[in-house]
């Protein structure tokens, strides 16, 4: 497979995974996006240039999540190597539950894509299954890669990472509450049981099939719908502030959650509801240094890509 294109430039949402209840298979992508060029190279030279989060502390070589993903999408397409010439400008935080590390891994794959003279090799499955291996899990990279919202699931050994995209309803709009501190995923995850009530499981299992209708056809219900027994009070203690921040949301009557591993917070809505929204955060969290509030679209597009 030859190259078909040497410059292009991509363009890759945040995303929230679980959204409450649905632990590592529900995800949604927001409009705040990451934007980066790629070019190819005569030279065997790796240049990395990043503007915004991550810039000065993320890897300027081969090692940049970016490159890697570019790298493994290049060698599944039968692609010659190249040098490369990455340059980022990055909107989404770093190490807060919004999936900056499945944009960069996203992004990468779909770089390649767009690079190669048959991007049909690298066709949305691939793609999926290319983000999941780096990854580990769909949850994130499934609405970066397809917009909207995605129920994403492990088809079995052979079959691979598989998405569904949800039209979300027009009306959702997100919230999102940024904290100053990070927390690493695998600290999240480290926390998590292995075993869990039979009664929790089965509430989750309820709310995740209601939240599905939430989204996408009754955001009325979002309140009751986002509601989680499966792993936010479990890292409660590990982000005491974010779980606070959702309780007193929910006792508001706002349809918050953890956003991914945390510490973000996601407030979801409907348009209307946006002003009272915008009030009780504002009460809870306005004026702190220690918090930063985005309002924010669901992007239905997903990635994009472009030859330049």
């Amino acid at each position: 497979m030859q190259l078909g294109a040497d410059h292009v430039r991509v363009r890759v949402p945040a995303t929230s995974a679980n959204l409450g209840p649905g632990f590592d298979a529900l995800g949604l992508a927001l409009a705040l996006h990451d934007v980066l060029e790629v070019r190819a190279l005569a030279s065997d030279d790796v240049v990395v240039e990043v503007e915004g989060e991550g810039a000065g502390e993320v890897p300027g070589d081969e090692s940049h999540l970016v490159v890697r993903a570019l790298r493994a999408a290049l060698d599944a397409a039968g692609a010659p190597r190249t040098g490369l010439h990455l340059s980022c400008v990055n909107r989404v935080p770093h190490g807060r539950g919004l999936g900056s590390s499945a944009a960069a891994v996203v992004a990468g794959v779909v770089a390649a894509r767009a690079l190669v003279a048959d991007p049909s090799v690298l066709d949305d499955d691939v793609a999926l299954g290319l983000a999941t291996a780096i990854e580990g899990h769909p949850d994130n990279a499934a609405p970066a890669l397809l917009g909207g919202a995605t129920v994403a699931w492990d088809a079995g050994p052979g079959a691979g990472p598989r998405a569904a995209r949800l039209e979300v309803h027009p009306d959702v709009r997100a919230t999102v509450l940024v904290p100053s501190a990070r927390l690493a995923t695998s600290r999240a995850r480290g926390v998590l049981p292995a075993q869990v009530p039979h009664a929790d499981a089965a509430f989750n299992a309820g709310r995740a099939a209601l939240l599905v209708e939430a989204l996408t056809r009754r955001p009325d219900l979002l309140l009751d719908a986002t509601d989680d027994r499966l792993h936010q009070g479990y890292r409660a203690d590990v982000m005491p502030s974010s779980f606070e921040l959702v309780q007193a949301l929910r006792a508001s009557g706002l349809p918050a959650t953890v956003s991914g591993a945390g510490p973000t917070v996601l407030v979801l809505s409907t348009a209307d509801d946006l002003a009272a929204v915008a009030r009780v955060t504002d009460e809870l969290v306005g004026g702190s240094t220690d918090w930063a509030v985005h309002r924010l679209d669901v992007d239905t597009r997903g990635v994009v890509a472009e030859r330049l």
